[in-house]
């Protein structure tokens, strides 16, 4: 189905809301839609060993949070290498950290750890989070991922990115730790099943490898009601953010299946009607 105006989406929910299968199921019916995730464009410059990505190598691998400039910039040069960010800034002055930009013309990336620093420490304006316009081609639409988790965080990504939906997923929490008591992965491939719907054909073996099936470490009901907790703490005033700016939509429901229609019509009424 086409979109006639551009979609700038974020999703918010409990660890264990179905985040992911909705971004999947949007991403299906709206092909015009894309995922921006920070996290992959993270994980690309790690892997390709930029100066950025080594410097923050460490700090993902024990599992820290990358600072919020950083992510900014990330994200701010994703869209702007895909033309849909225009800057008022020239582009031979962007220092450039997106995983495509860093093979774009004109573009310079982050030679030494000092031009790093130097970046990091620069006003905000120098380093291009404002006086930027978002393409409004319905083509330009996306799903943000992994940014903003806190008000805080949505305030820097105001100055950059006009956000025009944020989708609040709601389920019972007692739903939710019956759903992942039952959730079983297979690690190498990430296949998930659940064994009260999409129940593997042999218990505790992978359908397709016959390889064994494990338990995520916070699937467990201690830890996931810690993590639970956490959420609530920045959820809160990050959906309040966005309420106030009057772009927030809740839905509840007691299965991922249940959401999507609602989430679908909602996403139509907005955006294709």
């Amino acid at each position: 189905m086409a979109l006639r105006r551009a979609a700038r989406v974020i999703l918010v929910g409990a660890p264990g809301v179905g985040k992911g299968t909705q971004s999947e199921r949007l991403l299906q019916r709206f092909p015009q839609l894309s995922s921006i995730s920070s996290g992959d464009l993270l994980r690309y410059n790690v892997k390709q060993r930029t100066p950025l990505g080594i410097k923050v190598e460490s700090v993902m691998k024990s599992g820290g949070l990358v600072s919020d400039d950083i992510i900014l910039r990330l994200i701010r040069n994703e869209l702007s290498q895909r033309g849909w960010l225009n800057s008022t800034h020239p582009a031979g002055n962007v220092l450039t950290l997106a995983s495509s930009a860093l093979r774009a013309e004109g573009a310079q990336p982050f030679h030494d750890d000092a031009e790093v620093a130097a970046f990091l420490s620069s006003p905000a304006q120098a380093r291009g989070f404002i006086q930027s316009q978002l393409s409004d081609d319905p083509a330009h639409s996306f799903l943000l991922d992994g940014f903003p988790r806190t008000a805080i965080q949505a305030k820097r990504l105001d100055e950059i990115i006009p956000i025009n939906l944020v989708v609040s997923l709601k389920t019972p929490v007692d739903v939710i730790l019956e759903r992942i008591s039952g959730r079983w992965v297979h690690e190498p491939s990430g296949r998930v099943y659940n064994t009260t719907f999409n129940a593997p054909k042999v218990p505790g073996v992978d359908d397709i490898t016959g390889e064994p099936l494990v338990r995520r470490a916070d699937d467990d009901e201690k830890v996931y009601l810690a993590r639970y907790k956490k959420f609530q703490e920045t959820a809160e005033p990050l959906l309040e953010h966005y309420a106030r700016q009057g772009v927030l939509w809740e839905v509840e429901g007691m299965s991922s299946d249940e959401i999507t229609p609602k989430l679908i019509r909602e996403f139509e009424r907005r955006f294709v009607e």
